[in-house]
């Protein structure tokens, strides 16, 4: 759940009080992995999930009771997923439960003003009233605070909001707008761009911005360096000029170029003679997508490709923020 603080000042704004359900800690074959949540009116509506089934059943459950008892102290507490819960996972997740109310919004809207900047990360710890106390990570003083005694033993992380992988995808064409449309849901940001600006459609995903340019390859000097390049342009001979650009960068986690072995033999030949090295080309995916899948039309191939990137993603480098930990 992206805007989880946004969601609780909007609970206590019109209900009077909210609770958080926080994964933070999992191990073994679970639902949902640390970090996931749930926000809880106190009419039993409720916002994200932890995974559904009996555990986020009876997790509601536990926090709509503590909801009705008032402002208490937050909760930890261990779940096996086992014959107890009726769960087969085997695994075990331990909860945050806390409940909120307008005592709570000065601290609430802090959050959810970071939260509005993108992902964040907060030092937490237990306060004199057993209540979590959170700190933003990027605040030293709130690092000399995390450490300091009598909570040391239950400071630890939390981090919110998704970290969403950058993704440079060059052509606006059937192929690009699919791809655009399988990337909205999930955790990228793209920046769309090509030389034609009658291509782009009026209304762009909210995870994605457009960008008209004349010499599309000077974008990729723009870009992080942990970016995903996606290159399907109209034009072979730019998008051979983009692929060649983006591999000898070096730094790409993930080179694309749409098309068949037949095209990637021509894009070979003319990278040699421009000069990209043999480890360069090794780094070139091509064609692009989940092999297993064979369908060339444009939302099959978006699919594919959108699979194959998550694959990519959860295995390049871990981000520095890390999801919540259990307490110490």
């Amino acid at each position: 759940m992206a805007k989880v603080w946004a969601r609780i000042r909007e609970t206590i704004e019109r209900h009077g009080s909210a609770a958080l359900v926080s994964v933070v800690g999992a191990a073994g074959s679970v639902p949902r992995e640390s970090g996931a949540r749930i926000v809880l009116q106190p009419n039993g509506g409720f916002f994200g999930t932890i995974g559904g089934g009996q555990l986020e059943y009876a997790a509601i459950d536990a926090a709509g009771k503590a909801l009705a008892g008032g402002r208490s102290k937050a909760e930890f507490r261990d779940w096996p997923l086992g014959p107890n819960l009726g769960q087969c996972c085997g695994g075990m997740v331990k909860t945050l439960t806390e409940t909120f109310d307008a005592n709570d919004l000065v601290a609430v809207r802090r959050l959810e003003t970071a939260e509005q900047a993108g992902a964040f990360a907060t030092h937490s710890q237990l306060d004199n009233e057993g209540r979590i106390a959170r700190a933003l990570a990027a605040d030293d003083a709130s690092k000399k605070a995390s450490a300091r005694p009598p909570f040391a033993k239950m400071a630890f992380h939390e981090q919110f909001g998704e970290i969403s992988t950058p993704v440079l995808l060059f052509g606006a064409g059937h192929v690009g707008r699919a791809v655009v449309l399988a990337l909205a849901p999930l955790p990228f940001a793209v920046h769309w761009i090509d030389s034609r600006p009658d291509q782009f459609p009026q209304h762009v995903p909210g995870n994605v911005v457009s960008i008209c340019s004349q010499n599309p390859a000077q974008e990729l000097a723009r870009a992080p360096g942990d970016a995903f390049v996606l290159i399907m342009t109209h034009s072979h001979p730019l998008d051979f000029d983009i692929t060649a650009a983006a591999l000898q960068r070096e730094t790409f986690e993930f080179v694309g170029l749409i098309g068949s072995d037949t095209k990637r033999a021509r894009f070979t030949s003319f990278a040699r003679q421009v000069g990209v090295t043999a480890r360069q080309l090794g780094q070139l995916v091509c064609p692009i997508g989940i092999a297993e899948i064979k369908g060339k039309e444009p939302a099959v191939i978006a699919a594919a490709l959108a699979a194959q990137l998550l694959v990519v993603r959860e295995h390049s480098s871990a981000p520095e923020v890390s999801p919540a930990t259990q307490p110490a």
